[in-house]
């Protein structure tokens, strides 16, 4: 039986894809299972994803869906190392949705759309009874083009590596949960939903020895981190006190009992990069108005393989699981 849990990010959310999509689909490219696909088209290197929307409520401090298909599918691209070039989307729209509405989310995916400079080339349209889609539900489908000699993957991970985070975490998280239940604060927490294919193609081109990347949002740095640790057969050590993230943030998830490593974001990039080079990658992305708070946040270890640890800001350490649940659905 399908529970929300399946559509969190976690380890049930990897257990579907796994059982099913990869069960009856399975093919090298899908096994993978990167946030994108890359295909050979003539002498090109082209890069495909894909992505489902269903945030709640669909407008919320920082963006709102229609801004977060565009940027969610644009990062996926980019964080494969692609230049992206065209999306497609497709809308299944519930009976009785304000056209006012519709209007409002379409402007926001052209806005977008306009400032990364990927059109919206293609899409479809479909409705249901009303009840049965919250509104509006978008699918976005990217392509890109690989950007010149770079070749991003797990297998390049090493111990001694850095990892890098582009910014402050779980803000995306925390927005649209205190949106959807209507809580009153005093700071206003914004998402960080945001294109981050610039930023990423400053890191590429740096002349950093970049092995991988990943956008941290369903299931949270945790989750991304533990992918990572169990794809490479390595650990994963992190230091609580490098992790940026805003003190509001951290105030309002204390509040309402939710870890933030398990909370989502939209506009930050993990990065895991050769040691020698950290230091320069990170004064690099500090440049950029997105990356003003980039950080060095943990290393690559040999063992225990498949773990991400934690050494928390009083010095204790503890493991850092996959997402077992759904401690935040309906975010993305």
């Amino acid at each position: 039986m399908i529970t929300l849990g399946h559509g969190a990010g976690g380890r049930l959310s990897r257990e579907l894809i796994e059982q099913v999509f990869v069960s009856a689909f399975g093919n090298p490219a899908l096994a993978a299972l990167d946030d994108g696909a890359w295909v050979k088209a003539s002498d090109q290197d082209l890069c495909i994803t894909t992505d489902a929307f269903v945030v709640k409520p669909l407008f919320f401090p920082g963006g709102d869906i229609g801004t977060l298909a565009v940027c969610g599918t644009v990062n996926d691209l980019a964080v494969m190392g692609a230049r992206p070039i065209a999306l497609s989307c497709s809308f299944v729209l519930e009976e009785g949705l304000k056209l006012s509405i519709l209007k409002r989310i379409a402007a926001s995916m052209a806005s977008a759309s306009k400032s990364v400079g990927v059109p919206i080339v293609a899409g479809d349209t479909k409705v249901v009874e009303k009840g049965a889609a919250d509104g509006v539900f978008i699918t976005t489908t990217g392509i890109g083009l690989r950007i010149a000699d770079v070749n991003l993957g797990l297998e390049r991970i090493a111990p001694g590596d850095k990892v890098i985070i582009t910014g402050t975490i779980a803000d995306h998280g925390t927005a649209v949960l205190l949106a959807r239940e209507g809580f009153q604060i005093s700071s206003q927490i914004a998402s960080d939903c945001a294109p981050i294919h610039g930023l990423v193609a400053t890191a590429l081109t740096s002349g950093a020895g970049v092995r991988f990347m990943r956008d941290p949002t369903r299931g949270g740095l945790a989750t991304v981190l533990n992918e990572v640790a169990s794809g490479c057969r390595m650990c994963i050590s992190i230091e609580e006190a490098k992790l940026p993230i805003r003190t509001d943030v951290s105030a309002a998830l204390e509040l309402l009992g939710l870890d933030p490593f398990y909370v989502a974001s939209e506009g930050r990039c993990v990065i895991i990069v050769a040691a020698s080079d950290a230091d320069r990658l990170v004064a690099t992305l500090r440049q950029d108005d997105q990356g003003r708070q980039s950080a060095v946040i943990g290393r690559v270890e040999k063992s225990p393989a498949g773990m991400v640890s934690l050494e928390s800001s009083v010095g204790g350490r503890r493991i850092l699981p996959m997402l077992s649940a759904d401690q935040l659905p309906r975010i993305c």
